[in-house]
């Protein structure tokens, strides 16, 4: 029964990851069809992100109150059936409304599913094997989604990219109702709604700066009241949170190595992840000259053994130390993110195969780092330990997409070469700095994540044991 539930959290969470990566390469149709404007269409990803990004931690809180199946199990209604409006919208203003909606609900379905991973499989090595395949169907969305995404713009109407999600959900829904049994207890009682508020209206502004910065200017009064309004909704978050009779998030979580030196590595990824992905699908076809399938297939490769490696990192990190494989893979993606910059215009896919692989392979060595995060969480707290989890991604992704699009128009803008060298020479250079700042990770990995001496074990014990018990009496 565990591991019919497994698939069934894996499924929603595949549902959310494939929206991700199947509707860039059908953007241009939709655009046609519709006859939206670049602000317009722009929205229509930006619509997901902002409700998904701004509400996380509230899906988080809500796990931890009403419990994770039932959070789960009503996110994947709200993603279902706004995926049916998307799917059938005949206007840009529908869709993106529409794709508001699914945000609501990947916002609740989320976070939720590592907190039913971690319920449903209390077993040290079980839980780890259970996200490593979770992890692993995300990898195979990055490979599935844009080919999907290509086939779909290019042989059937553009509102399959959605509709496919409605049968997924459904049997996905039927499943959960069924295999979905995690042993819960409910531990906390107020939904903290101040501390709701503040969060996400934080999360909204912050998220929204960071993607109409490039666009509106990052001085412009729209994006520095925007900045100004996460500050204001960040410090009234924390002032909230002192005075709560049970808060969100306890100062204690971040007090732990794991958590906190986690969660900055887990940031580092993503900012990687999203930049380099963002930016080499335009390398592959404005560079290398590939078609948009052709470019979604070249990572297929790098996703396959991402996935594959994601399911034996418990094995290596079994062997090896948690922290020594996170290293490890932080050590190997940086260095495939570097030799990528030495790939000339006149390269073809084999040049560009061997540091996919090696990228893909670095990847998929990271999966212990989520297992020890929220392994290592008070009962009470993995709903909003996942959801501060699902924040770092994105928001560090954005910041990867953001910053390093920064650097990479700064450095084309400023240069005499013609447009494809210039190109070319900015992105080598922007790759460059992306790989140096994965580097970083390395040393957080091995501090954050060493095992502890069996002296400093014992020396710990009481105060793990009093946090824990702080945090519970807090519910």
């Amino acid at each position: 029964m565990r591991w019919w539930a497994l698939v069934a959290v894996t499924l929603g969470t595949f549902m959310t990851y494939l929206d991700n990566n199947v509707g860039n390469v059908a953007l241009p149709t939709i655009q046609r069809e519709l006859g939206l404007t670049i602000s317009g269409l722009e929205w229509i990803v930006s619509s997901y992100i902002l409700v998904f990004a701004g509400l996380m931690l509230v899906g988080g809180r809500l796990a931890d109150v009403f419990g994770a199946r039932r959070v789960f199990l009503s996110g994947l209604a709200v993603f279902t059936l706004s995926s049916l409006a998307a799917g059938l919208a005949g206007s840009g203003t529908a869709l993106i409304a529409a794709r508001a909606a699914q945000g609501v609900g990947a916002a609740l379905l989320t976070p939720t599913a590592l907190t039913l991973i971690t319920q449903i499989f209390p077993d040290p090595g079980e839980r780890g094997r259970a996200v490593g395949i979770w992890s692993a169907a995300g990898a195979l969305s990055m490979a599935l989604g844009p080919i999907t995404g290509g086939f779909i713009s290019q042989h059937l109407h553009w509102g399959w990219i959605y509709l496919i999600n409605v049968p997924i959900g459904v049997v996905t829904f039927g499943l959960g109702m069924w295999a979905v049994r995690p042993a819960f207890t409910r531990v906390r009682h107020r939904i903290d709604v101040p501390g709701l508020a503040t969060s996400a209206l934080a999360l909204f502004a912050l998220t929204y700066a960071l993607i109409e910065g490039e666009g509106a200017g990052w001085t412009s009064p729209e994006i520095l009241a925007a900045f100004g309004v996460f500050a204001a909704a960040a410090v009234a978050f924390v002032l909230v949170e002192a005075r709560a009779a049970e808060p969100m998030i306890a100062v204690s979580l971040f007090k732990a190595k794991v958590f906190t030196g986690g969660l900055l590595t887990m940031g580092v990824w993503s900012f990687g992840v999203f930049g380099i992905y963002f930016f080499s699908a335009l390398w592959l076809q404005n560079v290398l000259g590939f078609s948009p399938t052709q470019a979604g297939a070249a990572f297929v490769p790098m996703a396959l053994v991402m996935a594959v490696i994601a399911m034996l990192s418990q094995r290596i990190s079994a062997r090896i130390g948690i922290g020594r494989t996170v290293a490890l893979g932080m050590a190997l993606m940086g260095t495939a993110i570097y030799l990528l910059s030495g790939v000339g215009a006149d390269a073809d896919y084999t040049d560009v195969a061997p540091w996919f692989l090696l990228y893909g392979l670095g990847g998929g060595m990271l999966v212990p780092l989520t297992a020890a995060i929220l392994g290592g969480m008070p009962k009470g707290r993995s709903g909003v330990a996942s959801g501060v989890l699902n924040v770092s991604r994105e928001v560090f992704g954005l910041l990867g997409v953001t910053v390093l699009g920064a650097i990479l128009s700064s450095r084309q803008s400023g240069s005499d070469l013609p447009p494809l060298h210039a190109f070319l020479d900015a992105y080598q250079f922007t790759l460059v700095i992306a790989a140096a700042v994965v580097l970083i990770a390395i040393p957080v990995a091995l501090y954050s994540l060493r095992a502890p001496r069996r002296s400093e074990e014992r020396q710990d014990e009481p105060q793990v044991t009093q946090a824990t018990a702080t945090v519970g009496s807090s519910n």
